[in-house]
C-alpha cells in the first residue's frame, strides 16, 4: 500500500459489497469469525433472487420464493453479527490502507478487507428503440412488470433458464407469450423446457432475432417487433404489447475497472480473473 489517509470513520475489519446470495453468505461466514462485517447492500438489496418467483434448486427447499429465501439469508447474516447499510460502493481506493470506499451517497467507508459480491445485471439488445420504449413496454423483469399486460400478447427474447422462466411466469397474466430465440434449440434446463412446451399459451419463434421494436412513439407504447430470420435473412412483423429481454447478464464490476492502479484483473467481459 502506498499511503494512509485521515479517517472520518473507524475502519471495519471486513466490508462486503452486495447483498445477494454470495454477499450474504460471505457476511455469515465473516460474522461467525467475529469479523463484524459491514454488508453494503447495493441498489438491489437481496440481488437477482428478489425478482425471481419459484426457486426449486436450492438445497433444503423443494420450493421457496426468491424474496423469502433472500430475507432468510439476510436475517442469518445479521444474526451472525453483520451490520447492514443501504448504500452502494462506487469507488475503491486500494492505494491506501485501510482501503477507502466511497458510496453513491458520498459516504466514505474504510475497511481492512473487501469482499466483492456485486453480482450481475441484465444485458440489453442495445438498440435505440429498446431504450426509447424502456418502461413503456420494454422490460427485463416479468415479476416486476408482467401484471401490466393482463390479457395481452407479449414476447420474451432469449433461450436460457431466465428466458424460459420469464415466459412461463407471464402466462399467468398474458393471453399469449412468444419466446423468440436466435437458434433452433434452447439452452434452458430440460425440466424447464418441458414446462415451456407443455404450456399452450407459449409459442417458440425459432431462428429469429429482433431488429427493431416498433410502436406508437408519441404515446410511447410498444406495438410490434421486426424479426429477422437467422437462416435466410427474411423479415416479419410480430404484433406484441410487451417485450421482455432475457439474453443473459453482465457483471457489476465497473467499480473494479475504475479502481486506481487496477489491483484486480478482469477478463474482456468484465469478470474477475481468478487463479
Amino acid at each position: 500500500m502506498t499511503g494512509r489517509h485521515p479517517q472520518a470513520k473507524a475502519p471495519v475489519k471486513v466490508l462486503v459489497m452486495g447483498s445477494g446470495a454470495a454477499g450474504c453468505t460471505a457476511a455469515i461466514y465473516a460474522g461467525r469469525a467475529n469479523l463484524e462485517p459491514l454488508l453494503v447492500t447495493g441498489m438491489q438489496p437481496g440481488g437477482q433472487l428478489t425478482i425471481t418467483t419459484d426457486v426449486e434448486n436450492y438445497p433444503g427447499f423443494s420450493l421457496v420464493q426468491g424474496p423469502e429465501l433472500m430475507e432468510h439469508m439476510k436475517q442469518q447474516a445479521l444474526h451472525c453479527g453483520a451490520t447492514e447499510v443501504m448504500d452502494e460502493i462506487t469507488q475503491i481506493d486500494a492505494n491506501v490502507y485501510p482501503f477507502k470506499c466511497t458510496s453513491m451517497f458520498g459516504e466514505e467507508y474504510y475497511a481492512y478487507s473487501i469482499i466483492v459480491a456485486t453480482g450481475a445485471q441484465a444485458k440489453w439488445l442495445g438498440m435505440d428503440s429498446e431504450q426509447f420504449f424502456m418502461g413503456k413496454g420494454v422490460s427485463a423483469c416479468a415479476t416486476c412488470d408482467g401484471s401490466f399486460f393482463k390479457g395481452e400478447v407479449v414476447a420474451v427474447i432469449g433461450g436460457g433458464n431466465t428466458a424460459v422462466e420469464e415466459a412461463i411466469y407471464l402466462t399467468r397474466s398474458a393471453s399469449k407469450v412468444f419466446l423468440i430465440h436466435r437458434r433452433d434449440k434452447l439452452r434452458a434446463e430440460a425440466v424447464m423446457q418441458n414446462r415451456l412446451f407443455d404450456n399452450s399459451k407459449i409459442e417458440v419463434v425459432w431462428n429469429s432475432v429482433v431488429k427493431e421494436i416498433l410502436g406508437d412513439k408519441e404515446n410511447k407504447k410498444v406495438a410490434a417487433l421486426l424479426l429477422e430470420s437467422t437462416q435466410d435473412g427474411s423479415t416479419r412483423i410480430l404484433e406484441t404489447s410487451g417485450v421482455f429481454i432475457a439474453i443473459g447478464h453482465k457483471p457489476n464490476t465497473q467499480v473494479l475497472a475504475d479502481m486506481p492502479g487496477r489491483h484486480v484483473e478482469l477478463d474482456p467481459d468484465g469478470y474477475v480473473v481468478t487463479p
